[in-house]
């Protein structure tokens, strides 16, 4: 069978600054595994975001790979890498990045209908999705017209739509007060529980990254 973990091999990762080299990831080898929680901590301007955007194929290594299974998935051409995101990856960030224009049904079925699910299919798990976390009265509503804590979880269920086999989420609590924030958590891990991904986590709150199976350090562009 083949292993369809999250596999990080060498990766390196630096950005210039006029003549200055500043080097932000310094050879990060690590395998995160499907079903499993991982918390990625350290200080601000470490690298976390860096590095999730780099897992979930968002961004370049300077050098590297990141293999999914047999498959190195900065070998994929724009198109490939567009519908393997779609399907195997589901992204929350601290911003909810929801389409302003769209409903809420509509901003979380986007994911489905991309994948070829028909609207009818896409809708009715949509409603169930939106009972499961009680937003069952906003079906119909607009981002502007929810508060922050609606928001995110409307993000996570957009993120979840077609049950990915990792959830990445970069400081999806950032924003959030405490209650907020552990009731975001508890959707994070019931998604995992529920539908059996990873999940990988950036977070500076104890609170959060705590809940997690693994915690990981990020220090001096190496992952501890």
């Amino acid at each position: 069978m083949e292993n369809l973990n999250l596999q990080v091999k060498d990766i390196f990762k630096s950005f210039w600054s006029g003549e200055k080299e500043l080097n932000v990831l310094n050879g990060i080898n690590f395998e995160f595994q499907t079903g499993n929680t991982y918390a990625i901590t350290g200080a601000s301007g470490s690298g976390k975001s860096t590095l999730i955007h780099i897992l979930g194929g968002l961004d370049f290594p300077t050098k590297g790979q990141i293999f999914w299974g047999q498959k190195n998935i900065f070998d994929l051409n724009q198109k490939q890498k567009e519908l393997f995101l779609n399907s195997n990856f589901g992204f929350v960030f601290q911003f909810h990045y929801l389409i302003k224009e769209l409903s809420v049904i509509e901003n979380i079925i986007l994911p489905g209908l991309i994948a070829g699910k028909t609207k009818k299919e896409s809708v009715q798990k949509a409603e169930f999705l939106l009972n499961k976390v009680g937003l069952e009265d906003k079906f119909d509503s607009y981002p502007t017209q929810l508060s922050g804590g609606q928001l995110q979880r409307v993000s996570i269920l957009r993120a979840i739509f077609n049950e990915p086999k990792f959830l990445l989420a970069d400081e999806p609590t950032g924003d959030l007060d405490a209650k907020n924030a552990q009731i975001i958590t508890d959707l994070l891990l019931l998604c995992r529980k529920e539908f059996g991904m990873g999940l990988i986590i950036c977070s500076h709150d104890k609170a959060v990254y705590e809940r997690m199976d693994k915690i990981l350090t990020l220090k001096d562009g190496i992952l501890q």
